[in-house]
């Protein structure tokens, strides 16, 4: 992705370089921001990018892998920069969901401009879809009106996912219909929209969703809220 102090001009930029400091007050209010690209080269120049000339976001969580985000204990934060193709089997929509279900707002970068991934973003629930080519100086500005747009003092809700390397839980079994309404659910859709999906009754969709609180309650590990449940599909492989 190019890099530049400049909105209208696009310049290369080699890691390690030089850059000029940014003059002014450090805000106040930071975003919380995290960052997910598989290739750890370009992760860190946008990580030194964005501590260097845009002071109004702090990037706590830089990730190369799905499930390294949404282990870390720093995710959701309020925004996240996705990379569009990941090495892992791990589609768009279920990224995107994911996130904005955690309470996340999405920005989706891709070095592919076409219809269909555009499309594909947005329809998830990207707030933005931009290209790789695009200037550093516009990403952030997008950034900002995404969340300028929402400013209303919502914040991500308190998820602590498991660390990576803990050691694995008793995963409860779960019915065929159970499974399927858990992982639209988690994906970001409604009990309406599982419903909808899985061709049953509201009420059908609304009691899969109880069995499975009630059956990860069960082995000792709570899921009464929905970032629970996110969490504990996460740690058991069901967002992959």
């Amino acid at each position: 992705m190019s890099v530049t102090d400049h909105p209208t001009t696009s310049t290369s930029w080699t890691p390690g370089a030089d850059q000029d400091q940014h003059h002014g007050p450090t805000p106040l209010t930071r975003v919380r921001l995290a960052l997910l690209d598989d290739h750890e080269v370009l992760l860190d120049s946008l990580s030194s990018w964005i501590g260097q000339h845009a002071l109004d976001f702090d990037v706590v969580l830089s990730a190369t892998t799905w499930l390294q985000l949404v282990h870390s204990p720093a995710f959701p934060t309020e925004l996240v920069f996705i990379d569009f193709q990941l090495k892992e089997a791990v589609s768009i929509e279920a990224r995107v969901r994911t996130c904005r279900a955690a309470g996340a707002k999405v920005i989706v970068l891709s070095s592919m401009d076409t219809d269909e991934a555009r499309e594909r973003a947005l329809a998830a629930g990207a707030a933005e879809f931009l290209t790789k080519s695009v200037p550093m100086a516009q990403v952030m500005d997008a950034a900002r009106r995404v969340m300028g747009m929402a400013s209303d003092g919502a914040h991500p809700h308190p998820w602590r996912p498991l660390p990576v390397g803990a050691a694995p839980q008793t995963r409860p079994k779960l019915s065929h219909g159970e499974e399927e309404a858990f992982k639209l659910y988690v994906s970001g859709f409604s009990t309406t929209e599982v419903a909808a999906h899985m061709n049953v009754q509201y009420e059908t969709a609304k009691t899969y969703l109880r069995r499975v609180r009630e059956k990860y309650a069960k082995v000792g590990r709570p899921a009464s809220k929905k970032a629970d449940l996110i969490r504990r599909a996460a740690e058991d492989g069901f967002l992959e």
